[in-house]
């Protein structure tokens, strides 16, 4: 199959790349890091990369917090008009198979259950009890804590940054090509991606990458909140082979379908900081108390409908990626 991988030159994208290689398919990376013409924002460039390809992997977006909105039309720029973009020319040239690189960010908060009350879907965390070191969502019925839990594809999206709406808004763009053009889409929602590769010192990089940064130059993790907040770490491998996986399968025509892609291993990120300090050599981490505005407390993976439809299984665990990480090499800003 020849894919055409936008972003392919990027952290995950990269990675896509060798997995495709691997399994005997032909990549096309499409980059504006391997080339200054090939933004996916502009559509005679897009359309000539389209020339004999089978199918799309689309890993071009501006990653990130997007917490506030001064960037607000950056993001959107980048990662929707670009999207557009790009399934315009998909149409135009016949291409009917795309694989998204959607995020796990789309769901805001994760999974909740009340002991009185059930499930439940609290609201944005208040700044007062954020300043107070009380970080824990409460029941939004009668204000008890709550047991977090996994998060199904099938729960209501919920944005809370300006990052995730345009997450979102690529996916309802993709599953409108599909409808459209009877193509097929798959949006697999990534959680935490770490590994080998990992761009440092940016704000645009995940937290493993800001710890890791720091133990190079000698400083301690600093960990937010207190540490406790639950998340899925995913080895940017496993990742890779995910997307591989999902250009190689059956896919529904006309619509678009979400796979959560997350190792399944809850971790919380204090748990992270203090692998990876081990892993390295120290120094240890710094539980801070401090806070990022916009910030979910608790969001982790079922990713179970990946498995048993797709077949895919991570096969990096936690230990021995944070231990590989340790050591890895990583991207200049």
């Amino acid at each position: 199959m020849r894919v055409l991988v936008t972003g392919g030159a990027g952290f995950i994208g990269s990675q896509v790349v060798a997995a495709l290689e691997e399994r005997g398919h032909e990549p096309l990376v499409f980059d504006v890091r391997a080339d200054p013409g090939a933004d996916v924002r502009d559509p005679a460039a897009v359309g000539r990369a389209l020339s004999g390809v089978d199918a799309v992997c689309h890993q071009a977006a501006m990653v990130g917090l997007g917490q506030g909105v001064a960037d607000a039309a950056e993001y959107v720029s980048r990662n929707d008009l670009g999207t557009a973009v790009l399934l315009a020319a998909m149409a135009e040239a016949g291409v009917g198979r795309l694989v998204l690189a959607g995020s796990m960010v789309v769901y805001g908060e994760g999974h909740y259950a009340c002991p009185r009350h059930g499930a439940v879907r609290p609201g944005p965390r208040a700044v007062t009890d954020l300043d107070a070191g009380r970080f824990e969502p409460t029941c939004p019925e009668c204000g008890q804590g709550l047991r977090p839990g996994l998060v199904g594809e099938d729960a209501p999206a919920d944005p809370r940054n300006v990052y995730a709406a345009t997450k979102l808004a690529q996916e309802h763009l993709a599953a409108a090509w599909a409808r459209c053009t009877g193509g097929s889409a798959v949006s697999l929602r990534y959680h935490n991606v770490y590994g080998p590769g990992m761009p440092r010192d940016t704000p645009y990089a995940g937290v493993a990458s800001f710890f890791r940064s720091a133990l190079a130059r000698g400083e301690a993790p600093r960990v937010f909140e207190d540490g406790r907040q639950l998340r899925d770490f995913v080895h940017v491998r496993d990742v890779a082979a995910a997307n591989a996986v999902a250009l190689e399968a059956e896919a529904a025509p006309g619509a678009l379908t979400a796979y959560n892609t997350g190792s399944g291993e809850p971790h919380t990120v204090g748990e992270m900081a203090r692998a990876l300090a081990a892993a390295y050599g120290g120094p240890d981490p710094v539980v801070t108390g401090e806070y990022r505005l916009g910030d979910v407390r608790h969001i982790t993976a079922d990713s179970s409908r990946l498995r048993s439809a797709l077949g895919w299984k991570p096969a990096t665990g936690f230990a021995e990626g944070m231990a590989e990480f340790a050591r890895a090499g990583m991207r200049g800003a």
